[in-house]
């Protein structure tokens, strides 16, 4: 397994489909997944953390797992076929439970819990970073300090 951050949220052009974007700790390796834009915006909420008057939806799982006396400790992602993603939620009292990557990141974010990748998940579909890439990920992170989360909806 390999950490991955979450570097952020960005709209795909032409096709307006969000996506969140990961990289590898301890690598040069992207990785790409699209997402729904509610999605999107639940990880751009969290990264920001901004306030909401009434939790929502990862609000709320991150409440239950408190108030059941566990704890997430890490997010895992397990596989991608046809170019759909699969990760584990993994709980301290030892349980996993199958989720989306998208819900996975956002519940993450807020829990505080670490992001973890399979080698073979990032050999299939990661994107290695070139010095170009590299400093279109830093206007993108530039970006992300000016969009906010209503942007995605």
């Amino acid at each position: 397994m390999r950490e991955v951050e979450v570097v952020g949220v960005r709209v795909e052009m032409p096709t307006n489909q969000p996506l969140v974007l990961l990289r590898e700790i301890d690598g040069g390796r992207y990785l790409p997944i699209w997402i729904g834009a509610v999605e999107a915006s639940a990880i751009a909420y969290a990264q920001q953390g901004t306030a909401t008057p009434r939790p929502l939806t990862h609000e709320l799982m991150q409440h239950l797992v408190e108030a059941l006396g566990d704890e997430l400790d890490e997010v895992r992602i397990v596989d991608v076929r046809d170019g759909i993603f699969f990760a584990l939620l993994v709980f301290s009292s030892g349980v996993e439970v199958e989720a989306r990557p998208s819900d996975s990141i956002a519940l993450a974010l807020r829990a505080g819990a670490r992001v973890v990748c399979t080698e073979d998940v990032l050999d299939e579909a990661g994107i290695q970073a070139t010095t170009d890439e590299d400093q279109e990920i830093e206007k993108f992170r530039e970006f992300l300090d000016e969009v906010s989360p209503e942007d995605f909806g």
